[in-house]
């Protein structure tokens, strides 16, 4: 592996002299190709890619949560029932992505690391308003293959020491942020359906027990009405990612109480096929 740069210079020294403390600059400056949004080009075939969807979003009385589903499609076809699309950021925060995969995650494994490189160079955490404006600059970065139909759109959640809440971050295609003060948000081609879910089961008094719950009551909504969204898979044992953000920090949720609570949201299912009414009043 080469250990210079083009004048000599070592590349810990390109480092460490960097006039910037972004790592997605650092890498356009000294390694362009390596940006995720760099070397693409859409074709006709555009659709055709692999895309990820449903992701939801809401506040609990403890933090926030996020939970996605797994699938990721090709079109009408099934590329594959175990995509990722929720990750930890940085200790007290989590992303999730939508859109066209192969970009989408690499998007989120670069924004770990432009959180932890700012941390390490400045040798303090960004705010969490400020580390959504530096994933709103990387959504920005991707809008000419945007444009051209290979669309990433993040989902952001955190808990905010000095506010003492969670907050959750949405984005449109061409970077513009907005924070979702109503307190839940969904994105991705279930996302209609999970939020109608969502208005009618969420509320900011939550346990943790019954977030998740509600998590995947508004997930399995939008597996009845998109094609392109994944319910609990009992038999194959592949349920949702989820993660919990609250004061302690960020925790992917175990699979064993996911599948537990998937197991309950089913068999509640088939009493009740269109699931829980929300009470009146």
């Amino acid at each position: 592996m080469a250990t210079g740069s083009s004048d000599g210079r070592h590349q810990f020294a390109t480092f460490m002299s960097s006039p910037t403390s972004s790592f997605a600059e650092l890498l356009a400056q000294c390694r362009p190709e390596a940006l995720p949004w760099a070397n693409g080009s859409a074709t006709q075939f555009a659709a055709q890619v692999p895309h990820g969807t449903t992701i939801v979003a809401f506040r609990f009385a403890g933090g926030v949560l996020m939970a996605g589903d797994r699938q990721v499609t090709s079109g009408t076809v099934i590329g594959y029932r175990y995509g990722e699309k929720v990750y930890t950021a940085d200790e007290y925060s989590c992303v999730g992505v939508a859109g066209t995969a192969s970009l989408a995650f690499e998007m989120a494994r670069l924004f770990q690391v432009e959180l932890l490189h700012y941390e390490k160079i400045e040798g303090v955490a960004l705010s969490l308003q400020g580390k959504a404006n530096k994933l709103a600059g990387m959504v920005r970065g991707n809008l000419d293959l945007a444009m051209q139909g290979l669309t990433v759109v993040p989902l952001y959640a955190g808990y905010d020491p000095e506010a003492g809440i969670g907050r959750i971050f949405s984005y449109d295609p061409a970077g513009g942020m907005s924070e979702e003060h109503e307190g839940y948000h969904s994105i991705g081609s279930g996302s209609i359906f999970a939020l109608g879910s969502l208005k009618k089961l969420h509320h900011a008094e939550l346990s943790a027990e019954d977030a998740l719950t509600v998590a995947l009551e508004a997930l399995y909504d939008a597996a009845e009405g998109d094609t392109a969204t994944m319910g609990p898979d009992l038999g194959r044992e592949i349920y949702p990612l989820v993660h919990v953000v609250t004061a302690d920090g960020d925790r992917a949720v175990a699979d064993e109480e996911i599948a537990a609570a998937a197991h309950r949201v089913v068999e509640g299912r088939r009493r009740r096929p269109d699931g829980p009414r929300a009470e009146l009043g």
